[in-house]
This record gives structure tokens, sequence and C-alpha cells, in this order.
């Protein structure tokens, strides 16, 4: 059994979806591991991670717009305020997407569908520098 580290830094422009799809595959296939697991993990209580459609650039769009639309931004709502207007809905969506994600690997290459890609899904509105840890394991 082998295994590989690595961490990818993501520089995000406010709230969306960024694909990482390019790095996160080049990670699989310098790993040297045919048959395996991936582990994605976003190291941030403000972000999270999806795997979504990689064709049409109105869904990461629509994502965007419904996750505006259901997790309000009124101060009022919440106690956890010090950190700004979108801190705590940033958490809520984070609590509502995933921060861990596992890909199957066969034959050296990745096992996700045509139309999907891997996204760190940025819930700030200010830029920041996000962090994925990438862990493969397998032969």
């Amino acid at each position: 059994m082998n295994q590989a580290f690595h961490t990818l830094a993501v520089h995000t422009k406010g709230p969306g979806l960024y694909d990482v799809t390019a790095d996160a595959e080049r990670f699989v296939s310098g790993s040297g591991i045919r048959d395996g697991l991936l582990t994605c993990f976003v190291r941030h209580t403000s972000a999270s991670l999806l795997i979504q459609e990689n064709a049409d650039p109105d869904v990461l769009h629509d994502l965007e717009n419904f996750m505006r639309r259901i997790v309000s931004r009124d101060m009022s709502l919440y106690r956890h305020t010090t950190e700004g207007p979108d801190d705590m809905p940033a958490h809520i969506r984070a609590a509502l997407t995933q921060t861990s994600l596992s890909i199957p690997v066969q034959g050296g290459e990745w096992l996700l569908g045509t139309w999907q890609g891997l996204y760190l899904f940025e819930h700030r509105d200010r830029p920041h520098t996000r962090q994925i840890a990438l862990h493969i394991i397998g032969e």
C-alpha cells in the first residue's frame, strides 16, 4: 500500500465555485498509484468542496444564486456577527455542503464522470487563499 499527500492553494476573489479539477488530476496521475482512493479536504470552515457539472457555467452561477437565496445575510438572525455580515452565512453554507470528498481511482485515473469537475465553493465576500489537502492511498 502506498500513499501521497499534496496541498492545493486556491486563490479566490469572492463567492462562487473555483475549478480545481486539473490540479487534483495532476496530483493523482503523478502519484504513481493505479488503484485506490483520493480524499480531498478543505481546511476552512467558510468554504466547501463540490463535485459538479463542468460543461455549462450556468450551473455554477445558478448554484451560487440558490445559496444566496436560501442562506440569509440578515445579521439580526445570528449571534455570531463579529466577523462581518458574510461570515455566519458562510459557515451555514459550508454546513449544507461538504468539506471532504472521496473519489475512487482505477487504472491511474480518478473516476469522475464525463461531465463532473471538482470545485472549491467559496462562501466569503473578500479574496482568500484556501487550502485543499489531497491524500491518495492505494497500489
